[in-house]
């Protein structure tokens, strides 16, 4: 399932709609994305098997296209649908762990702040197979941002061994 939010999932008035069906209110969406969330079982490190997903640059819908993201976001999924990385604060030099969960049936991924239960971010796992996706950040207020997600390229071995000390 691919969500494009403001296009096949999209908000009118007080009801979120996937494609022409109503699915839930905002409300009742954002608390789907906090019980999603905050489902995470305790992982065994020791076994386990994660798939990494790779290095996002963030920026907020409607931002300029010239303005350099200044957060990103690394995210990996194990086998059981666990998500787990680092999002990295560049204006505040700040690097905090996420963690969340992919819900099987509906494929919705989201996660948070590793100890925290806002803001939350969601989006769908074959959002995060993309070079770029739309995404959801659910607050406590109950206020909901669009925001976009772009792949960074890795580095290539070479381009690595010069970088480092």
């Amino acid at each position: 399932m691919y969500y494009d939010y403001g296009s096949n999932v999209y908000y009118e008035k007080d009801v979120v709609f996937y494609g022409d069906q109503p699915v839930a209110t905002a409300e009742e969406y954002a608390q789907q994305a906090e019980d999603i969330a905050l489902s995470a079982p305790e992982v065994d490190e020791a076994n386990a098997d994660w798939l990494t997903l790779g290095i996002f640059a963030l920026s907020q819908k409607g931002e300029a296209a010239d303005t350099d993201p200044t957060i990103y976001l690394q995210l990996a999924v194990s086998k059981q649908g666990v998500l787990a990385g680092t999002v990295y604060n560049e204006v505040t030099d700040e690097t905090q762990s996420v963690e969340g969960m992919v819900q099987q049936e509906t494929q919705r991924a989201a996660w948070v702040v590793s100890g925290k239960t806002s803001p939350i971010m969601e989006t769908g796992l074959a959002n995060l197979t993309r070079d770029e996706a739309s995404a959801l950040l659910h607050f406590a207020d109950g206020s909901t941002q669009q925001w976009q997600m772009v792949r960074l390229e890795e580095p290539d071995e070479s381009e690595a061994a010069a970088a480092s000390p």
